[in-house]
């Protein structure tokens, strides 16, 4: 298990530890309609199937049924109400009501969209994650989402010492944060260590002054390892490499907060239906 707790912004934290609510009608998920899972947002875990997802009315994404197990119930500090839990890491959900008649199921799981994140795979079960940087998070995306066993990709910036940074202020080169892409994926599917190797492959890693024609710190080769594991797997891989001659310029850094980029950067090239300008695929391993 990742847990995720160091990458979250505050206003993730706000809801997840410090069991805060988002306001109605403003959560990205409240109106989705589309086949897949909820997962929790900070350690991963499957959480609700769409099937399950009605709409409610209420501002707030409705499940009439959890996965099995997925989900405890807590008397809420209130003293009125039902809270919901992830089962594993207690990362606040939201509320649990029954007796509504919404569905024959006569329950609603009303969750906050910050606490969760979709992925359209209908069956996984459990998820892991890790943060990159290799240059313009564009290209690195557009690799990304296409090695199997990747469920979500999204773009950010990670490293830096400003809260909320926008994508001005990081092309400033001042503000410390890297363009950063946050990628989750199903263990049981691919390992961190054939991401991290697919990483160093669909960027030149041996760049030192950035990636391609850009240049600055924003566009360093960055692995943020969430735990020993991870560094001690981006540790190996790069000796591997060096072995192999390359001088590789890769830093490997504690996680720090991730902070979504703005909307238009995600997906970038799935959107505009252009191609990256300085990634494309070499392969260095065996």
């Amino acid at each position: 298990m990742i847990l995720k707790t160091a990458s979250l912004p505050l206003y993730l934290r706000h809801i997840i530890t410090d069991k805060g609510t988002e306001h109605p009608f403003t959560g990205e998920y409240n109106d989705l309609d589309e086949p897949g899972t909820y997962l929790c947002r900070q350690c991963g875990l499957a959480l609700f199937r769409a099937q399950t997802k009605f709409h409610s009315g209420c501002g707030w994404p409705s499940f009439d049924a959890e996965i099995p197990q997925a989900v405890k119930r807590v008397p809420d500090q209130d003293g009125r109400r039902i809270e919901i839990l992830c089962a594993r890491c207690d990362a606040h959900l939201g509320h649990v009501f029954q007796g509504e008649g919404f569905t024959p199921q006569n329950t609603r799981h009303c969750v906050n969209s910050l606490s969760l994140d979709f992925v359209t795979d209908q069956a996984v079960t459990d998820t892991e994650e890790a943060l990159f940087a290799a240059g313009c998070f564009w290209g690195v995306e557009h690799y990304f989402k296409k090695l199997p066993g990747v469920l979500k990709t999204e773009v950010g910036y990670s490293g830096g010492n400003k809260n909320e940074p926008s994508y001005e202020d990081v092309c400033t080169g001042n503000s410390g944060h890297f363009e950063t892409i946050r990628v989750v994926y199903d263990p049981q599917k691919i390992s961190f260590t054939q991401v991290a190797k697919y990483f160093f492959e669909i960027h030149d890693p041996t760049q030192k002054n950035g990636q391609g024609p850009d240049l600055g710190q924003q566009y360093l080769s960055v692995i943020f390892y969430y735990d020993a594991e991870q560094q001690k797997a981006s540790a190996q891989l790069i000796t591997e490499l060096t072995k192999k001659g390359y001088d590789i310029a890769t830093k490997l850094l504690p996680v720090t907060t991730f902070w979504p980029a703005e909307k238009y950067h995600q997906n970038y090239y799935e959107k505009t239906g252009k191609m990256p300008y300085c990634h494309h695929y070499v392969k260095r391993f065996d």
